[in-house]
């Protein structure tokens, strides 16, 4: 037990209760324990962006944040955006948009959407390229990506 310890983690919206071994990353644990898939793995060491989930609300690497420092936090994942059947305002902009080409980095750029709308929601076309530069493309030019979140920003804007 010496190398494991349990932890809390709230994982969209649902607690999980688990013993993991202290050098797996949130990456790990989301792919690999909870069948979570949508969490990318790209680089694996953070130059990327691909693993993006929120934590506390805040965009992070999974691939760099150990499990066990998850314990307590709230974790949303790309599974965790869409609800009762219906796609997020991001997702559907993103499909309308045609910002996904090979989908690798969706996710990711998905989730830094989301960390960015949830706190700006009218930002810039700036304060977009700001929020995903963390996130890298190797399809799209990034064009497409965001128009995508503007347009996203202004379907949450009527929802709200």
């Amino acid at each position: 037990m010496g190398n494991s310890k349990q932890v809390h983690l709230d994982i969209n919206g649902e607690r999980h209760e688990l013993t993991v071994d202290c050098r797996s990353t949130l990456n790990e644990l989301l792919r690999n324990r909870l069948g979570l898939f949508g969490t990318k793995l790209g680089c694996n060491y953070g130059g990327c962006g691909n693993c993006t989930v929120l934590m506390a609300a805040r965009p992070v690497y999974s691939c760099s944040i150990l499990a066990v420092e998850a314990e307590g936090k709230s974790i949303t994942t790309i599974e965790g955006l869409s609800g009762e059947g219906e796609i997020h305002p991001i997702q559907e902009a993103f499909a309308d948009q045609y910002a996904a080409q090979c989908g690798w980095c969706t996710p990711g750029m998905i989730m830094a959407a989301k960390a960015l709308l949830d706190r700006k929601p009218n930002p810039t076309v700036m304060e977009v390229k700001m929020a995903l530069s963390g996130v890298l493309c190797r399809c799209t030019g990034y064009t497409e990506i965001v128009k995508a979140v503007l347009e996203a920003a202004k379907g949450m804007g009527r929802q709200g």
